[in-house]
């Protein structure tokens, strides 16, 4: 990540706790994964601040990011997320993401979970994961892809050097 996001994070009042507690730590937790993937698909072509400024009206529209919900979804469920003004309608990323929670829910099946398979292929280089990825998951690039894997700690670059989060991480 920039030192500039590392610097203008902390004090946008929009932003500040994501950065602070959640990106680049950590987790195991499919919910979470699933809807940060889920944020980074959001994300494609838009400015961050404009996912967490709609994160909260995501979650409730994505019935929590909980993929066995999401995998049942139907036309009905497109329809009422693409008439969703407080959300992100994008036909495209809609149906990713429905096909993604199938996806995870294969992953149970063959991997144990979510968690799990990203860990039976943990370290790769970020082409490797990006191929894999690709591979996997709908609407994943090198970009939703990488901010995916620096969000959860898999990948280097979350944080800058002088960011109290990232000596917060390091342990330092």
């Amino acid at each position: 990540m920039s030192r500039a996001y590392c610097e203008s994070a902390p004090l946008n009042p929009v932003q500040a706790v994501y950065h602070n507690t959640e990106y680049g730590f950590p987790t195991s937790d499919e919910r979470v994964l699933f809807e940060r993937l889920c944020l980074e698909i959001m994300q494609a072509g838009l400015s961050w601040e404009i996912v967490m400024k709609k994160r909260v009206a995501l979650n409730k529209a994505f019935d929590g990011f909980r993929p066995a919900k999401i995998a049942a979804y139907d036309q009905h469920d497109i329809d009422r997320l693409l008439s969703d003004a407080g959300i992100i309608r994008n036909r495209l990323k809609i149906k990713a993401i429905i096909a993604n929670a199938q996806t995870v829910l294969d992953l149970r099946k063959t991997h144990g979970g979510f968690a799990a398979w990203l860990a039976a292929h943990h370290p790769q280089n970020k082409p490797q994961w990006v191929k894999l990825f690709r591979n996997t998951f709908a609407f994943t690039g090198g970009e939703i892809t990488g901010e995916f894997l620096m969000s959860i700690g898999y990948l280097p670059g979350a944080h800058w050097r002088g960011c109290p989060v990232y000596k917060k991480l390091c342990g330092a």
